[in-house]
């Protein structure tokens, strides 16, 4: 299969521990897209957030905001084919949608948030594709053992489980492009060079249409 010729911009989502950043790692290097990953390791609020959700809530959302608008504004703005490690609007409908149902964003701070956030989406051109890495809460839950992330194994089923219910809603009514769903759950794309050549395929095409 040969790599698409015109740009692309493709983003990954999916819930914690589904493997959005190693696909998007895999999927750059085979088609030579740019990757470009959501902020983790140089994240000021991460480890804080989930030592206490309700503390840093806000301050944890508007740090993703800032950094995927500034990342989707220069993937649009370059010459370059992208992929891109979660995308600007799983920020909103999912993860800031979650910590106010559960009370751990109160209404103010919520409603500020989304007002940015609908400002800020009004200027960005969406993914010619995306991709979401659907799994069950037990996937996600050995994948986030395995990887040993210390901040992330105090992350309860409970969680996960909204989040996969808010990413279920969010995906059923995406419109805002093509949409690739992959049923990640018997996959070990990392592992197995056999699943890879299946979603790689997938991918190449949705994208050829």
């Amino acid at each position: 299969m040969t790599t698409p010729q015109k740009k692309s911009f493709v983003a990954v989502a999916g819930n914690i521990g589904s493997g959005k950043s190693s696909l998007t790692t895999m999927l750059g290097k085979e088609f030579a897209w740019k990757p470009y990953f959501e902020s983790v390791e140089d994240n000021p609020y991460l480890a804080d957030f989930y030592g206490d959700m309700k503390r840093w809530s806000f301050h944890l959302q508007i740090y993703f905001l800032s950094h995927r608008f500034t990342n989707h504004k220069e993937i649009v703005e370059s010459p370059d084919s992208v992929i891109q490690d979660r995308s600007i609007y799983e920020d909103a409908e999912i993860f800031a949608r979650n910590l106010h149902e559960i009370g751990n964003m109160d209404k103010r701070d919520y409603e500020n948030y989304v007002a940015l956030y609908h400002v800020m989406t009004e200027y960005l051109r969406p993914p010619d594709l995306m991709i979401y890495l659907r799994a069950s809460v037990d996937t996600l839950k050995q994948q986030i053992q395995k990887r040993g992330r210390t901040y992330e194994q105090s992350i309860k089923r409970e969680y996960l489980e909204q989040l996969n219910r808010h990413y279920e809603s969010w995906i059923g009514n995406y419109k805002l492009g093509p949409l690739l769903v992959v049923e990640s759950d018997d996959l070990d794309f990392v592992h197995n060079e056999k699943d890879f050549r299946y979603v790689k395929k997938l991918v190449g095409d949705r994208l050829a249409g």
